[in-house]
């Protein structure tokens, strides 16, 4: 849905929303005005409203059909308004700050298709608990659009030094009937007040810098004149905007960064009148300062490898982050340098460096070495005596990558050791009990086309 902007709003620098009514807590927290009666149904009759998520195919189609809210998350309010023009949406607003300036939005759709129908045509009024008029502005008439479109329509106000209580009052001047029918949603107050800006000494915001680099940067916060005796306060943020918190000390118009781990951090500069700083509803806040902290890319080369002289193996690297690109070095014996798991064929042992670059230029590297030997042996005999000599059998030159299953024998065909896939490394027990010295028959099995190797050796004890 397009949105559009009609409104008188601020022309400085705003605060955080101190009011957001989105309609999304149901109809029981906005009673009706006298003249209007609440109904659960998306297609209101003259005289009624709901609260809805959606209006489908209302009165002929001649409504428009509104899939969502204006924001596209929850509801919003549906009305269908009175023969005799009234208030349709009255409520008080506690919890502003005295002698205050903020600003005042809400966002309009008119429902009706047809441009021969009523126009809606709404005032909004800001007042005093006790009825005074602090101010009030007129949208006029809301035109028809050729698809449902959100337009947002607002002004400022000042609360009174005593009571900043007020009540806001929304009145259709329009009379009902064919047409007058509209959707109201996200009604904002924000405290409004001189413009305030934020900047980095040096450098445009977003700053994109890798993780072990310096990132200690000078903020510098600017106010322009219409605050009396104005405080200051820098705040943080590590989930994009959704919280803000106040950085300790940190009550000068200059703010120094230092050094941080990965993340992505925003910053924003605040300020209110001496006394209210710490009072939410009472701070304007700057633009936001983001400083993204990239970490390197994750880099695994991979376990160290053999390879028989004259086979072929396929290295099973892995690299992950922030769109890397990577390269192996040197390309000696790689059928390609820029594939994850190349395949080699070495005639010599060698060392590869994986190196992977991300889209913000931060680097990681990791290695791996390549043996190369002329064939997998196979050892004759051990002494599991615990001496720390020979204590276990092994056959050292056999890639675990290769995926090979190990079995061992004793002399009644009984299976003492097994393993697949991973470095053969028996030390002469089965559950923990001993073997017997003797002769032990063992088997190595291939998934690749390969023979079958067997053998025996002995253990000694």
């Amino acid at each position: 849905m397009a949105c559009g902007s009609f409104a008188q709003l601020c022309s400085g620098s705003l605060g955080d929303p101190v009011v957001n009514i989105t309609f999304d807590n149901g109809a029981n927290n906005f009673p009706p005005p006298a003249s209007y009666t609440y109904v659960s149904m998306d297609c209101p009759h003259d005289g009624s409203y709901t609260i809805t998520t959606q209006t489908l195919n209302c009165f002929n189609s001649t409504w428009h059909s509104v899939t969502a809210d204006h924001t596209g998350g929850g509801s919003f309010m549906l009305i269908n308004a009175s023969y005799e023009p009234a208030d349709f949406f009255v409520t008080t607003v506690t919890g502003l700050c005295p002698n205050t300036s903020y600003e005042f939005s809400a966002w309009i759709m008119n429902v009706l298709k047809s441009p021969a129908g009523i126009k809606p045509n709404l005032t909004f009024r800001i007042e005093t608990t006790s009825g005074t008029l602090l101010n009030s502005f007129n949208t006029g008439d809301i035109v028809v659009s050729s698809q449902p479109q959100w337009n947002q329509y607002g002004f400022y106000f000042t609360t009174s030094a005593s009571n900043p209580d007020v009540l806001i009052r929304i009145s259709n001047n329009a009379p009902g009937g064919v047409g007058n029918d509209l959707a109201l949603d996200d009604i904002t107050f924000r405290p409004c007040g001189p413009s305030v800006t934020a900047s980095i000494s040096g450098f445009n915001s977003p700053v994109d810098i890798c993780v072990d680099q310096p990132n200690n940067y000078s903020f510098t916060g600017n106010v322009s004149q219409g605050f009396i005796s104005p405080v200051y306060q820098w705040q943080s943020s590590i989930d994009s905007g959704k919280t803000w918190t106040d950085l300790p000390g940190a009550n000068n118009l200059n703010y120094q960064r230092t050094n941080s781990p990965a993340g992505k951090y925003w910053y924003r500069f605040t300020v209110a009148e001496n006394g209210a700083i710490g009072i939410s509803s009472c701070r304007i806040v700057s633009n936001i300062l983001m400083i993204n902290v990239h970490p390197r890319p994750f880099v695994n080369a991979g376990p160290d490898r053999l390879v028989v002289t004259g086979e072929s193996i396929s290295l099973a690297a892995n690299v992950s982050g922030e769109y890397p690109s990577f390269s192996w070095s040197p390309p000696d014996f790689l059928n390609s340098d820029t594939v994850l798991h190349p395949v080699l064929s070495p005639d010599r042992d060698i060392t590869y460096r994986l190196t992977a670059t991300s889209s913000y230029g931060c680097s990681n590297e990791d290695y791996i070495f390549v043996k190369v030997v002329t064939g997998i042996f196979v050892p004759t005999a051990f002494t599991p005596n615990n001496d720390g000599r020979n204590d276990r059998w092994r056959i050292p030159f056999l890639d675990p990558a290769k995926d090979a299953a190990v079995t061992v024998f004793n002399r009644y065909g009984q299976i003492v050791y097994y393993v697949k896939g991973h470095e053969v490394n028996w030390d002469g027990t089965m559950n923990g009990e001993p073997q017997p010295s003797g002769v032990y028959v063992y088997q190595v099995r291939f998934t690749e086309n390969r023979p079958v190797m067997k053998g025996t050796f002995i253990l000694i004890r």
